[in-house]
C-alpha cells in the first residue's frame, strides 16, 4: 500500500531482520533483543513494515500474532524517530487493523506511554499497561 513516498508492506520474508534490529534498538522495551530473537519472532508473526521508498529504508516495523480466531496481540510498533509525526505510525496501525483476518477478534497490546494513541483505535486501558481491543459484538 502507498503512503506518500512510503509504502506499506506485509510479510517476514520481505522485511531484513536487520533493519527491524536497528529499530528496535531504540526501544524501551526491545533494546536488548538479540537479533536471532528477533528473526525468530518475525518467523512467527504477520510483519509489516514502513519503507521510505526514496532512500529505500525501512522507517516503521509492527508485528501481529494471532490464532485468527479469538484474539490478536500486536507487538513492536516502531517509527524511526526521524520519521516520527508524519502520519507513518497512524498509517501502519490502520492499515493493520484494517485487515480481514484481524476483524472483529479482540486486541492485546502493552505500551505504558502511547495510550492516548491506541485509544483512537478502539483499545482501551486494562491495567495501566495491558490495553485490549473489545472483540466485535456477536
Amino acid at each position: 500500500m502507498k503512503c506518500g513516498n512510503f509504502s506499506i508492506i506485509e510479510g517476514a520474508d520481505r522485511i531484513d531482520p536487520d533493519d527491524v534490529a536497528r529499530l528496535l534498538k531504540t526501544t524501551y522495551w526491545a533494546n536488548k533483543r538479540p537479533k536471532e530473537q528477533i528473526r525468530r519472532s518475525m518467523d512467527n508473526s504477520s510483519c509489516y513494515g514502513v519503507y521510505a521508498d526514496d532512500e529505500q529504508k525501512l522507517v516503521g516495523f509492527a508485528r501481529v500474532i494471532s490464532d485468527f480466531a479469538t484474539t490478536f496481540y500486536l507487538a513492536d510498533v516502531i517509527i524511526d524517530q526521524d520519521y516520527r509525526y508524519r502520519g507513518l505510525g497512524q498509517a501502519l496501525v490502520s492499515y493493520i487493523l484494517s485487515r480481514p483476518e484481524y476483524a472483529c477478534l479482540r486486541g492485546i497490546l502493552l505500551t505504558k506511554d502511547a495510550h492516548g494513541f491506541y485509544e483512537k483505535y478502539g483499545f482501551e486501558t486494562a491495567d495501566g499497561r495491558a490495553m485490549v481491543k473489545p472483540p466485535c459484538p456477536v
